[in-house]
Parts: C-alpha cells; sequence; structure tokens
C-alpha cells in the first residue's frame, strides 16, 4: 500500500529527503498496531481492482480520472462495490471513471475559498497533518507543488487514498499513516515550505502544543495554513465544551479568531492574517450514498440551526495563514 521506493525517489526532489528513513521507520511502527485482518482485507481490494486505463487526470480544477474506454454496466457495478466495501467516505469529491464518490464533505468548497489566499504551491515542499483521505494533498500536487506529504493515522483512509492512487499515479504525493506525534520534534532547515492543519486543532488536549510542533515542521520564512473551529468574542473569548460538541467526543478548545490570531503570535509567528470565515452549512457537510452515517444536520438543534444540539454555537470555521 506504501511504495517506499517511489516515496524515497520523490522525497530526494525536496528539503526533506535527509528525513526519509525517520519516516519509513516510524510507518512500519505504526503499521504493527492496525488490525491486520482488515489491512489485509484491504491490500486484497487493491489488488482486485479492476484494469481501467487512464486517459487523463485533473487534479487542478477537481480530482477526476477519465477513461477513452467505456465500461460495461458489469465493470461499472465491480468498482463501486470496491468503493463501497471503504465507506464511509468523509472527503471529496472525486469523479473515478463513472463514479461520481459524493462524499459528505464539499472538501473543494474549502479548497477554492483559501487556494487563491495563501503563497503559490507551484515548486514547495508541503505537508498536510491529519489529511484524512488526501483529497487536499491532490488538489495541492495540482498545483505543481515540488512533494506533498499527508499525514493521518487511520488506515481506512490509506485505504481509499491507495485507490485513488491505483489510478491517478501523482508521483510526488503520497500519505502515510503519522500522526503528528510521530513526526521530528525539529525538523531545523530540512523542513517543509508549507504545512497545512485543518480540522485538527480543536481535537488536540493542548493547542499550543500542537502549533508549536507545526512551527517546527516549517522552513524558517515557511507558511503555516491553520482551519480549525472558531466562536465569535474577543481575544479572551475560548470556548472549553464541557461534554459533546455537535455530537463529537474528542472537541477541546475553540477560540475566537483574535485569540487565535493572539496564540500565534505568542508563538512566534509573523505576518498572522485570517484568510476566511465561514459557517458550515448542511450543504457544505450531508449525509450521501457515500456516507449514510449521521452528518451535520443531526447535530444542530432542530429549532435553531445557528446551534448545536447541546445548545452550544454552530460550527464555524476560520483559516488563517502565518510566516514562520
Amino acid at each position: 500500500m506504501i511504495n517506499y521506493s517511489e516515496f524515497k525517489q520523490t522525497i530526494e526532489n525536496s528539503n526533506v529527503a535527509p528525513w526519509h528513513d525517520f519516516f519509513v521507520k516510524a510507518v512500519d511502527q505504526r503499521l504493527q498496531t492496525y488490525t491486520h485482518g482488515e489491512l489485509q482485507q484491504w491490500r486484497e481490494l487493491l489488488e482486485a481492482l479492476p484494469d481501467i486505463p487512464v486517459e487523463s487526470v485533473n487534479l487542478k480544477d477537481s480530482v477526476t480520472v477519465t477513461s477513452n474506454l467505456k465500461q460495461s454496466p458489469d465493470q461499472i457495478a465491480e468498482l463501486q462495490n470496491k468503493l463501497m466495501l471503504l465507506h464511509p467516505w468523509r472527503k471529496g469529491p472525486f469523479q473515478l471513471f463513472e463514479h461520481h464518490i459524493d462524499t459528505e464533505w464539499r472538501s473543494d468548497w474549502k479548497w477554492d475559498r483559501i487556494k487563491s489566499q495563501i503563497s503559490p504551491l507551484k515548486n514547495r515542499s508541503i505537508l498536510d497533518v491529519g489529511c484524512g483521505n488526501g483529497y487536499h494533498c491532490l488538489r495541492m500536487a495540482g498545483e505543481d507543488s515540488r512533494f506533498v506529504l499527508g499525514i493521518d493515522p487511520s488506515q481506512k483512509f490509506l485505504s481509499q487514498f491507495s485507490v485513488l492512487q491505483h489510478y491517478i499515479q501523482q508521483a510526488n504525493c503520497h500519505l502515510l499513516p503519522l500522526g503528528i506525534e510521530d513526526m521530528p520534534e525539529d525538523m531545523g532547515n530540512d523542513a517543509f515550505d508549507t504545512v497545512f492543519c485543518m480540522g485538527v486543532l480543536y481535537h488536540r488536549k493542548s493547542p499550543i502544543n500542537l502549533i508549536y510542533q507545526l512551527k517546527n515542521l516549517l522552513v524558517k520564512g515557511g507558511e503555516l495554513v491553520l482551519e480549525t473551529l472558531v466562536i465569535d468574542g474577543d481575544e479572551n473569548a475560548v470556548l472549553l465544551p464541557p461534554g459533546r460538541y455537535a455530537q463529537m467526543r474528542n472537541v477541546w478548545f475553540l477560540p475566537s479568531v483574535k485569540a487565535l490570531e493572539l496564540w500565534l503570535q505568542k508563538c512566534g509567528f509573523k505576518n498572522v492574517k485570517t484568510v476566511d470565515i465561514n459557517q458550515t452549512t448542511t450543504d457544505e457537510q450531508r449525509a450521501t450514498d457515500w456516507m449514510t452515517f449521521h452528518s451535520l444536520s443531526n447535530y444542530l438543534d432542530p429549532l435553531d440551526k445557528n446551534k448545536t444540539v447541546e445548545g452550544h454555537p454552530a460550527p464555524k470555521r476560520a483559516t488563517l495563514i502565518a510566516t514562520k
């Protein structure tokens, strides 16, 4: 599922080349913790994917793979069944031949909101922390970046990415099943030009520690792109939900935008700027045929969509950029 030879070849053209052996060892250690029955099942799924010739791949405007060979209804159903073995599909969407994978999140909307606000990714080495199934990694690769590494410890996300890469074959884009805690403590000059961290901060018991960890993964002058849940208020406003937040158990700190800007400044970042604030709607996050579990509409107060079922402010997300 992870092609180390290809990974080594592409990482050698990036800032982080000296860390190749570190990453391989960290991944091998992580794989030892996986449920090997499921991992074996997904390996067999990859080996059994239908051989469909690829005509074109578009990562610039979407994640779309086309073929000049028309598939029979049986072939279409075969691939559909295999893709559904990896349900739920949360981040996307993807167009894989005749299959429109309508994921829970319209992650393309988020990308469209921020891509013109960040520094151009051309020729940059990029890290995406908590990347899910790698949707945004593929879009980053579509911006002519030199090297894209996504990290997320979920074996299902790794499997989804591997299925997509089976057809996309984007050589400079990789997903490793690692968490931020598995990364080097300080990469020094051998670090990333841009680090994305989207939808992670509110899951951490110590957001300040996470901000320092992200900073230590950047080259001097590198850019952090940080997206997280926020609330309204001044620089002292922070919500610490006493129980669940929108039915999520592992939500800790939801700062105001001004508080988050101050946190980044206190951690030594410069040029801190909020580039997007957006209240999540049930058009952007919802249940679909590809993610049939509960979604945002189930987590909001049915009488007031500006509140969660627990009475907290409804999910609002802000994206900030900052320079090391």
